[in-house]
């Protein structure tokens, strides 16, 4: 299930409440924690890593675009942790767009300043999980409105098949 809020900028804020069978929330956050793995499971990533600068770790992320826009890129922070609230495990995962001089943009791809992003997984009683998602990125430029339905309507539902799979793939890899 997926909602859509317009912002007051005319931006979207994307919040996904999802279920995940067959894979256990621990399994779910070190998938989705894994960048070198995620670079075999993801089609969109360009490029993926983690660098650090001053003390702080930060990640690149490159995003493929569909032709004839403009990629895009961005440079994040992020944080996982494992909760407990009220005898439930919480898997709660934390990102948020940083500026680093250190990595500055590059020519033809669009730099996504602002971006921020929460993830929560928990067990869904049974054999996998049950997650929630809060996203928000202002992907600069302009982007078409077909573009803006197939994420909603496509693309997130897709992400949420591939990172099943990509756990089903996982427990086999490690």
């Amino acid at each position: 299930l997926l909602i859509l809020f317009p912002q007051q900028s005319g931006l979207y804020e994307y919040k996904i409440f999802g279920g995940l069978a067959d894979c256990p929330p621990k399994l779910c956050a070190d998938v989705y924690m894994d960048l070198d793995f995620r670079k075999q499971w993801d089609q969109y990533v360009k490029e993926l890593y983690e660098k650090t600068y001053d003390g702080e770790k930060v990640i690149y992320w490159e995003v493929k675009y569909p032709f004839p826009l403009s990629n895009r890129d961005y440079v994040y922070i992020r944080e996982c942790r494992d909760m407990d609230v009220d005898g439930r495990k919480i898997w709660v995962v934390l990102a948020q767009s940083v500026s680093v001089p250190q990595c500055p943009e590059k020519p033809g791809i669009i730099r996504v300043k602002s971006y921020k992003q929460s993830l929560a997984i928990e067990s869904d009683g049974k054999a996998g999980s049950k997650v929630y998602m809060y996203y928000f990125d202002n992907p600069g430029g302009m982007i078409p409105s077909w573009l803006v339905n197939w994420a909603a309507k496509s693309g997130v539902p897709a992400f949420l098949k591939d990172i099943q799979k990509a756990c089903l793939n996982y427990s086999k890899s490690t």
